[in-house]
């Protein structure tokens, strides 16, 4: 199958209401070329160097979202084009998000990493975590940076049981939030292995990668 193929495969298989990201990491730029031509905008990449240099390779109509752990510093590269970033975990990355935005004249939307995996090295913040930023001065003195739901990786595993439980307490803690923060309206969760299980829970966000362009190396 063509990567048109399975991007209509996909597209055909989920409600109209859930927004899919490409997850396009460490493909080649005639892969993504692929995909656009089939009609597709958004992207989805976990390091900055790498998306930064697709970037100034393909249409400027394209919605780049960075889905992967961002180092504070790695932040200016991006600030001028990235149209979300999925991993807010901190309220340093926070200010540091909204000061790169500001020199550009934009406000970046942002998604809260709530670390629903069972494993160490999955990020995120707990849930605790994430109402104290969403509360804090700092967050309501950027006026650059839209925090508009939440993100969550399950743990990596065939128990479908276990990522039901993981998906359902992300969107418990989805609806929670958006009680005070009228403002949320994305909830992603789910990738190729696991999306079908993560938009019965309730997400309107995936993050698809390798059934579109094939195992990655």
């Amino acid at each position: 199958m063509t990567i048109a193929q399975r991007l209509d495969q996909i597209r055909s298989s989920i409600p109209e209401y859930v927004n899919l990201v490409a997850v396009s990491k460490t493909k080649p730029v005639s892969d993504l070329m692929e995909a656009y031509q089939a009609g597709h905008r958004v992207f989805g990449e976990n390091k900055v160097q790498e998306m930064v240099e697709k970037e100034t390779e393909m249409p400027k109509d394209v919605e780049w979202h960075m889905i992967g752990h961002v180092q504070r510093n790695k932040v200016k590269y991006m600030a001028s084009f990235v149209s979300m970033i999925h991993a807010l975990d901190s309220i340093r990355l926070l200010e540091e998000i909204n000061k790169q935005a500001m020199k550009h004249d934009r406000v970046i939307n942002c998604l809260l990493q709530i670390k629903i995996a069972t494993e160490d090295s999955k990020f995120g913040m707990t849930k605790n975590e994430a109402q104290s930023l969403l509360n804090s001065e700092a967050y309501s003195e950027c006026a650059n940076v839209n925090i508009v739901g939440l993100m969550g990786m399950a743990t990596f595993t065939d128990n479908k049981e276990q990522l039901k439980s993981e998906f359902d307490y992300l969107k418990k803690c989805y609806l929670d939030f958006k009680k005070e923060q009228p403002i949320f309206n994305t909830l992603s969760m789910g990738m190729s292995s696991d999306y079908e299980i993560a938009i019965a829970s309730g997400s309107n966000m995936i993050r698809v990668g390798s059934s579109i362009f094939g195992s990655r190396n």
